[in-house]
This record gives C-alpha cells, structure tokens and sequence, in this order.
C-alpha cells in the first residue's frame, strides 16, 4: 500500500476518532471526555505556563480549562477546528486568572515595569520547558502575554488588543519590547 494513502488513513482515522469523543463526551460520556484530556492537556498546561510563568498557577489553571471544558463542551458547535475553540477558552480562562489574581501592588505599580525574572530554578522543569520558554517567563507580564498570543498562538493584533483590553498599537508595541528583550537575552 503507498506510504502516503496509510498517512491519510490515519489522519482520517484520528479525526473520526476525535469527532466521536467530542460527539460522546457532549451526552456525559467521561471515557471519551479522558481521550479529548489525554489528547490536549500538554498543549493547553504550554499555553498555561508560557502566559502565566508559574508552575504551580499553570497545573491549576490548567485543570480549570478541563473543567470548563467538561461543563461547556456542548457549547462546541463545530464551527471550527476543535483545538481552535480549546485554545480560545484556555486563552480567556487564563487572562480572567490574570485579571482576578492582580494583588495590589500590582494595582498601584504599572504591569509593564514588572518582569518575573527571579522564578526560583526548582520551579522550572527542565525538561518540561525549552529554553526560549524560560525566556519568555522572564518577560513582563503584559508584553509576555503579547508575545505569546501573537508569536505562539497565532492571534493578529486587533484580536489581542481586544482580548487584553488595550489599543492595537499598544499590542504590537508589547510585542516588539517583548521580541526586543527575548533577542537581547538570547544573545548574552
């Protein structure tokens, strides 16, 4: 049989599959709703961490997109790719963690003179994150945010700034100091 018609059978072969645990976890089905965890819980907990640089704030969140998921998943329409629309309620689920868990020193000092460059090394994995994702953990909160909404997920501008509740320009601005400070760092 030619290699490329076994590639397309089994592509045609996880999408069905994939379509059936979404079609059995909507009618409560906990098995298929495993499959869909098993299938995407290390893309979303590398989204969690790179937007949170926190181990621990990432398991959590993490966890909270499941259960969203879980509660939500009829609300799957099908109108896109389903790792799209996970990726867009792990990226809302993440920003509202943002938003609620501002203390408020973090209130009073502006968001972009903080950078998270003192995460202790016991805290980072080393085989859990890349070196650029180490990185990006040290980038201020809101430019980091930037960063990987556009460069990592794909998001164009409008939709950042609208998501994170600042003007287009502001959003390519974070992201260019973000890119600006990754370049500098790398190269030290």
């Amino acid at each position: 049989m030619d290699k490329s018609k076994v590639i397309d059978a089994q592509k045609l072969f996880v999408a069905d599959t994939e379509q059936e645990w979404i079609a059995r976890a909507k009618q409560g089905d906990q098995q298929a709703f495993h499959c869909l965890y098993e299938n995407y819980h290390r893309r979303i907990y590398a989204l969690c961490w790179r937007m949170l640089a926190d181990k621990e704030s990432a398991e959590d969140v993490c966890q909270e997109v499941f259960v969203q998921l879980w509660q939500k998943i009829e609300n799957f329409r099908g109108e896109s790719k389903f790792s799209t629309w996970l990726h867009s309620v792990a990226t809302n689920i993440v920003l509202g963690h943002l938003r609620k868990h501002k203390n408020w020193l973090q209130r009073v000092f502006s968001i972009e003179d903080q950078t998270i460059q003192d995460i202790p090394v016991e805290m980072v994995d080393s085989t859990e994150l890349s070196a650029l994702d180490k990185q990006i953990a040290r980038l201020p909160e809101r430019a980091r945010c930037v960063f990987v909404l556009f460069a990592v997920e794909g998001y164009r501008h409008e939709e950042i700034a609208n998501m994170l509740g600042m003007a287009v320009g502001s959003s390519k601005s974070q992201y260019h100091r973000a890119k600006g400070l990754l370049q500098q760092w790398v190269t030290l």
